[in-house]
């Protein structure tokens, strides 16, 4: 099973300013979460961010932030506690429209597939990123986890959460393997565009 960028969501769970300086390798880890958002800007893919109690723990970078339709601010250690699953199943809803209904039948347009494929990095892997990876699978998405745009405080911390996830049923990818299966051949128009961002 291949990533389609036409059902894909991206999600980028809290990549905060105080947060970062304590995760291993944070630089690799923010950059490779930069390349995923522009990528999913460049591809159409709506882009989804969050903040765990950004008083004591600051705002994710503003580059970051820019790249993300909206920035869920949470409390809980799982987004979907603060209404994250009702975010990403909104892009279907807006897209069907309010007014669909008091059409005739035969002029109704048949309502666009939803986007159930989420692909995910964030920190700290075991714990805000774990639980909401969780609970998104109990909602019934499909989870995508980049790896190399994960990190913990700690390296053992963030691959317990790599096989309790594996586990759970998610997809363990990387930020290049999303790149090419996102654009699937070296014929997409933005083939380059992409290949730029992750060389």
């Amino acid at each position: 099973m291949l990533l389609d960028v036409d059902e894909s969501q991206l999600l980028l769970v809290d990549y905060q300013e105080r947060l970062m300086p304590s995760i291993h390798d944070h630089e690799a880890v923010l950059l490779n979460a930069m390349r995923l958002g522009r990528m999913a800007r460049l591809l159409g893919v709506p882009a989804w961010g969050t903040e765990e109690n950004p008083a004591r723990l600051g705002p994710n970078p503003a580059e970051l932030r820019a790249l993300c339709g909206k920035t869920l601010e949470k409390m809980h250690f799982s987004a979907c506690a603060d209404g994250l699953a009702e975010l990403l199943r909104a892009p279907a809803r807006q897209a069907q429209g309010g007014n669909a209904r008091s059409l005739p039948k035969h002029l109704q347009k048949a309502p666009p597939p939803e986007r159930n494929t989420i692909v995910m990095a964030g920190c700290e892997t075991h714990v805000c990123f774990l639980q909401t990876a969780l609970d998104l699978l109990d909602e019934e998405f499909e989870v995508w986890v980049v790896t190399d745009a994960c990190g913990s405080r700690t390296e053992r911390n963030r691959d317990a959460a790599f096989d309790r996830l594996a586990g759970a049923g998610a997809e363990l990818v990387t930020t290049e393997m999303v790149a090419f299966e996102w654009l699937r051949t070296a014929d997409h128009p933005l083939f380059k565009d992409v290949l730029s961002l992750i060389k």
